[in-house]
C-alpha cells in the first residue's frame, strides 16, 4: 500500500464498523417475512414475493412521518411470536451485519410485542440472546467475527416501562446490554417512565432513550435532566439549541450540557430523512455536529425499511460530506467508547479490531 484505499462503498464494508441503534424487527430480510408468516399462518402482508415486499417496506417508510413509518413493524412483528421467529432473524440479524463488516453490533427490540402466542417476557429474551449466540458462531466460522449486544425496550405508549426495566437487570450478565424507550414521541414524553429509570440508576443499569427525533429540545432536555441517560437515541433536534452568531456556532445550555459530558448521538442519517426529523440528507446536522465535535455515531436504526446497512450508511456520508477514512474512524471510535460494555471490551475492540483495520485502509 502507498496510500489509502480509495473510499468506495466495497472499500469501507471491509472497514471495521460499530452499531449502536439497530432495530431487530427492523432488519428482518424480505425473504424471511414471507417464510415466517407462512409458518405461523399470518395471512395479512402487503406483497406475496420478496422483491415486491421490499419495495413495499421501503415505500412505505418514506412517508415523511414517524407514525406512519412506524406502522410498517406491524408486519414484521407479527412474525416473531414463536420461539423460532426469533431465534432466526436474530441469528440473521447477527450474521447480516458481520457480512457487512460490523465488529460490534447493539441491537434492540421491545419483548412487550412478542407475547402474542403466549411466551414470557423472559422466555422471549432467552430464545432471541440464543439466536444472537447461534449468528455469533456462524459469523466467525465464516471469517467474519461479531460481537452483538442486546438492549431491551419499553414502548412510550405503553406502561411497562419498570417490567422491561427488571427484565433488563435480571439479564444484563447473560447478553443484555441496557434499556430503552422507543414509540412515537409527541405526547408520550421519557418521564413517563421514570420510574423505570429510577430503578436502573439504582443497579448501576445502562440506558439509552429515544429523544430529539420527531419531538424538539424539550424531549432531550426531560431524557437528561429527569431520567439521567447514557445516550441519546437519535438526537438531532439539539440543532435547536445551537444558533449562529456572527463567532460562528452559539451553543444553549442543553446542547452545550450534551457536547461537554460527551453524550453520544445515535444518529441515523437515512431513517432521521424518512420520518422527517430533518428534510434531506444534505441538511442532515450530523456534519455540523461533527465539526463541533460533539460525539456523533453512524447508525443503521432499521435496515429493512430504509433499505440500508452500515456501509450504505457511511458510504451516503462520504459523499455527502466528503468524509475521509480518518473521519469513519474516528465515528467507529465513537460509537466504541459509548459502547454498553465493559471498559476493558471496549478497549480491546478498539486497539485490536478498529485502529489496525482502519490503519490497513489508510495506507
Amino acid at each position: 500500500m502507498t496510500g489509502p484505499t480509495p473510499l468506495t462503498l466495497a472499500s469501507i464494508r471491509q472497514a471495521p464498523k460499530a452499531v449502536l441503534h439497530d432495530h431487530l424487527d427492523g432488519g428482518l430480510r424480505p425473504a424471511t417475512v414471507l417464510e415466517l408468516a407462512r409458518d405461523c399462518g399470518y395471512d395479512q402482508l402487503p406483497a406475496a414475493d420478496a422483491d415486491t415486499l421490499g419495495r413495499w417496506f421501503r415505500d412505505a417508510a418514506n412517508s415523511g412521518s414517524l407514525e406512519r413509518y412506524l406502522e410498517t413493524f406491524d408486519h414484521t412483528v407479527a412474525v416473531m411470536q414463536t420461539p423460532e421467529g426469533l431465534r432466526r432473524v436474530a441469528r440473521e440479524c447477527a450474521i447480516d451485519l458481520a457480512d457487512d463488516g460490523v465488529v460490534y453490533a447493539e441491537v434492540r427490540f421491545a419483548p412487550e410485542q412478542h407475547l402474542e402466542a403466549g411466551l414470557s417476557l423472559d422466555e422471549v429474551v432467552e430464545h432471541t440472546l440464543e439466536g444472537f449466540r447461534e449468528g455469533e458462531r456462524l459469523a466467525a466460522e465464516a471469517g467474519h467475527p461479531i460481537r452483538v449486544t442486546c438492549l431491551l425496550t419499553a414502548m412510550r405508549h405503553a406502561a411497562r416501562g419498570r417490567e422491561i426495566a427488571e427484565l433488563t437487570v435480571r439479564f444484563r450478565d447473560r447478553g443484555v446490554g441496557g434499556f430503552d424507550i422507543a414509540g412515537a414521541e409527541a405526547g408520550y414524553p421519557p418521564t413517563r417512565h421514570l420510574d423505570a429509570f429510577e430503578y436502573l440508576r439504582s443497579q448501576h443499569a445502562h440506558f439509552t432513550i429515544h429523544a430529539g427525533e420527531a419531538f424538539g429540545l424539550p424531549s432531550i432536555h426531560e431524557a437528561l435532566a429527569f431520567c439521567g441517560c447514557d445516550r441519546l437515541g437519535h438526537g438531532v433536534r439539539i440543532t435547536d439549541d445551537i444558533t449562529d452568531s456572527a463567532d460562528g456556532p452559539k451553543l444553549g445550555l442543553v446542547a452545550n450540557y450534551v457536547r461537554d459530558m460527551r453524550i453520544p448521538l445515535e444518529l441515523c442519517p437515512s431513517s432521521n430523512v424518512q420520518t422527517g426529523a430533518v428534510p434531506s440528507l444534505e441538511k442532515h446536522p450530523f456534519d455540523v455536529l461533527a465539526r463541533l465535535r460533539f460525539r456523533v455515531t453512524v447508525n443503521t436504526d432499521n435496515r429493512l425499511m430504509s433499505d440500508t446497512t452500515m456501509s450504505r450508511e457511511m458510504h451516503k456520508l462520504v459523499a455527502t460530506f466528503d468524509y475521509g477514512w480518518s473521519d469513519l474512524e474516528r465515528f467507529t471510535i465513537n460509537a466504541m467508547k459509548s459502547a454498553f460494555i465493559p471498559f476493558p471490551d471496549r478497549l480491546r475492540i478498539i486497539d485490536e479490531v478498529i485502529k489496525p483495520g482502519y490503519a490497513v485502509l489508510l495506507g
